[in-house]
């Protein structure tokens, strides 16, 4: 009896380390199979290499972007990517510093990482922007529909700003069960130096930021709001930088106490869902995402730059279609949903259309979610960086109400 079983024990183990070496042998074929832009600099020869994978990927490279709120930027872009262990998820670190047409300098350092065999999640975004940006007031609204809108120009209702921007968010989560994680997170947010250009008081000539300003007893030219979180997170995704599969979840509590400079407390929630499906059994890069967050102001009051915006996420992608900053409200919900396709076999060069939807309210004018929503359709194109996390350098082009928008950059929209 036991003979019988020290056989069947020896056959079982070959037949499943069979089936893994099967499972290995066809995601290797795989990844063979796709071709990067790196690849058309690489000889033939080597790319017939088998090169076993690796922990850690870098990827670093100077850019010419364009996104209209900041114009044509030239910099650099990296990437490092790494796991611990085979199986654990993929964390990334994701930094730049630019230049821009418009003589704004835009640095940031963005964080996502798994740590301790996936027992931590660490999130982060520090900013230091020295920038302009216009604004168009508050609420969806300020794009009329029906007969209005034939005689609307976006100039008419447009204040340019200069200002300074220095963010430092970072939370960190523990996994309390499977992708179930619960943390803590702190955030500063300055704005400093503002210049509203169309402010004139001696002529009282006022504008959408100095009236809100001055009716809630913010500073017009300097405030700031800092605070901390408690974070809900679940985590799903088969890969943060580019997921063919899964869902995310997040949740976050913020709170605001006054000081001297925080001139009001405060208190937001943040809700955002990524749910990916892949339609297609035999090429994963077949996927229908949907994306939707809102932010909400739950007690107190923020200053004006500090209301939610499109544009204005951790991978500044909301709102595709119109210029950054364009929707701002008390509070504001973002829809969007993406059709992601491979083009060439080799899945060098991809494809995406999607659409998506924005309200945003504004208690000044008693306006409530929903009450006005704007929408937008694109469509974009994808160049495979780099086989092993599948990142993709990115072109968008965004269609939204008398609004054509051009996006250039790394890593997908969601």
């Amino acid at each position: 009896m036991k003979s019988k079983f020290v056989v069947l024990f020896i056959f079982s183990f070959f037949y499943s380390q069979t089936i893994v070496s099967q499972e290995e042998k066809k995601e290797k074929e795989i990844k063979q199979k796709l071709r990067s832009i790196v690849d058309l600099f690489t000889k033939e020869d080597t790319l017939k290499i088998s090169k076993p994978d690796s922990k850690t990927n870098l990827i670093a490279f100077p850019t010419l972007g364009y996104q209209p709120a900041n114009g044509f930027t030239l910099g650099f872009i990296s990437q490092f990517s790494f796991k611990l262990k085979p199986e654990n998820k993929i964390s990334l670190l994701s930094g730049g510093a630019s230049y821009s047409s418009q003589k704004q300098v835009l640095t940031y350092l963005k964080n996502n990482m798994y740590i301790s065999n996936d027992h931590f999640f660490f999130s982060g975004d520090f900013r230091y922007y020295i920038f302009s940006q216009s604004n168009y007031g508050l609420g969806t609204d300020i794009i009329p529909w029906g007969a209005e809108f034939k005689k609307f120009d976006y100039n008419s209702i447009e204040q340019p700003m200069n200002y300074n921007y220095f963010k430092f968010h970072e939370t960190v989560s523990y996994n309390i069960y499977r992708s179930f994680f619960i943390g803590l997170g702190i955030h500063f947010d300055s704005y400093t130096n503002i210049n509203d250009k169309l402010l004139n008081v001696a002529n009282m000539q006022y504008t959408y930021h100095y009236n809100y300003s001055k009716k809630y007893g913010f500073s017009d030219k300097n405030y700031a709001v800092n605070g901390f979180s408690l974070n809900l997170i679940y985590d799903a995704r088969d890969n943060l930088i580019n997921t063919n599969n899964g869902l995310y979840l997040n949740m976050n509590y913020r709170y605001n106490p006054q000081n001297d400079i925080n001139k009001h407390k405060s208190a937001t929630l943040l809700l955002e869902s990524r749910y990916f499906i892949p339609i297609s059994k035999t090429n994963k890069q077949h996927v229908i995402g949907f994306w939707a967050y809102g932010q909400f102001l739950t007690s107190g009051r923020q200053p004006y730059l500090n209301q939610p915006a499109i544009g204005w996420d951790q991978n500044s992608r909301s709102g595709k279609g119109y210029t950054q900053g364009l929707f701002r409200g008390t509070n504001l919900m973002y829809f969007e949903s993406e059709y992601r396709f491979p083009i060439t076999k080799n899945q060098m060069i991809s494809g995406t259309v999607f659409a998506n939807a924005t309200t945003a309210s504004s208690e000044d004018k008693n306006l409530h979610l929903f009450e006005s929503i704007q929408p937008a359709i694109g469509l974009g194109l994808r160049v495979l960086l780099d086989k092993n996390t599948l990142t993709n350098f990115i072109v968008n082009f965004g269609l939204g109400r008398d609004s054509e928008t051009f996006y250039f950059n790394d890593g997908e929209g969601f």
